[in-house]
């Protein structure tokens, strides 16, 4: 097992880190394993308080017994499996399932992953669905949202549904829209950020790279190697945004994606120096600062209205409002 550990995780001890969020056992457990030298941090041998940093690679060798649930852990997942209490279905049709996935709940698994995800309730509820899509890993899933971000997901039943869904995505036929909270106020009424976008040297982000037609044309006649290979693998991207409201020291957006590149909007908003409230993984450390003082346990960014056509071509539309603990915040800097 392998997890590369983000910005969120860091300042962890590491056996507390891998008992509450990663292995789901005790920390006495998990301090026997290390003493057995059977976790490597960056391919070294380490201790139960080491203090995680982001970039941090963690290995769990894969003869560890603590990898091997126990009975009472797997009767806890099937339990978790059940039901999710925030999980909403909007529409159950035979070509697909609309949900509002809350916040905290994971898409779909991953080789590091042993939390319960959204994949795992729809498994459940519709065992037919493993045959659906590319990746079993993935069945079903057409587009997905962030862990800590809530909001409509659609889900394909059938791979008909699912290949009409991925065309339509593809074409950018599907529309979404986005609720979300920045720090600091924006004066112009509506914008688009067009930085180009590529996977940060770390891995588990985005970095976007800022555009210019004079870059640009440095970049075409090659005479900036440097600013040539900045650009190397960057995709276009473009975040397109209305200011709904301006409060003191913050500035609530709706949001229309003319992309769909990973993390695009919390990227772009970062570097447009107007970074989502309660995300750490992007903008500067003072804003981790400011979003530790608020408490915030999520990202203040929803997505709250989706549009795509079905089988028969009828255009359907699904609109949800803001999570209550959303509504709680706005009242309180109001």
């Amino acid at each position: 097992m392998k997890i590369k550990i983000t910005t969120r995780q860091a300042s962890q001890r590491l056996d507390k880190f891998l008992s509450n969020e990663i292995l789901k056992i005790s920390r006495n457990q998990v301090q026997k394993i290390i003493k057995q030298n059977k976790v490597l941090v960056n391919n070294k041998d380490t201790t139960s308080h080491y203090m995680l940093k982001a970039g941090d690679d963690i290995k769990i060798k894969k003869n560890s017994e603590v990898l091997q649930p126990t009975s009472s852990q797997i009767i806890k997942t099937k339990q978790q499996i059940l039901s999710h209490p925030k999980m909403q279905y909007l529409a159950d049709t035979n070509e697909y399932f609309v949900i509002n996935k809350p916040a905290g709940l994971i898409v779909h698994g991953a080789s590091h992953i042993t939390e319960t995800t959204l994949v795992d309730f729809l498994v459940k509820k519709y065992p037919d669905i493993k045959k659906v899509g590319e990746d079993s890993d993935r069945p079903g899933i057409v587009h997905r949202l962030d862990k800590d971000v809530s909001g409509l997901i659609v889900i394909a039943k059938t791979q008909e549904c699912f290949n009409n869904l991925k065309e339509q995505f593809q074409k950018r036929i599907i529309k979404k829209e986005y609720t979300s909270l920045v720090h600091g106020q924006i004066n112009k009424d509506e914008d688009i950020i067009n930085f180009p976008l590529k996977r940060s040297r770390s891995g588990y982000k985005m970095s976007a790279v800022p555009f210019t037609a004079k870059v640009n044309k440095f970049i075409s006649n090659e005479k900036t190697q440097e600013l040539k290979k900045t650009f190397e693998n960057a995709k276009q991207a473009f975040t397109h945004f209305d200011v709904i409201k301006r409060f003191v020291n913050y500035t609530l957006l709706k949001i229309k994606n003319k992309t769909g590149r990973t993390h695009q909007i919390r990227a772009h908003l970062a570097a447009y120096n107007r970074p989502i409230v309660g995300d750490n993984l992007y903008g500067a450390k003072k804003i981790h600062i400011k979003n530790e003082k608020l408490n915030f346990q999520r990202i203040f960014l929803v997505a709250d209205k989706l549009s795509f056509y079905d089988l028969s071509g009828k255009k359907q539309t699904f609109k949800i409002n803001l999570p209550q603990e959303l509504k709680n915040f706005l009242e309180k800097i109001f």
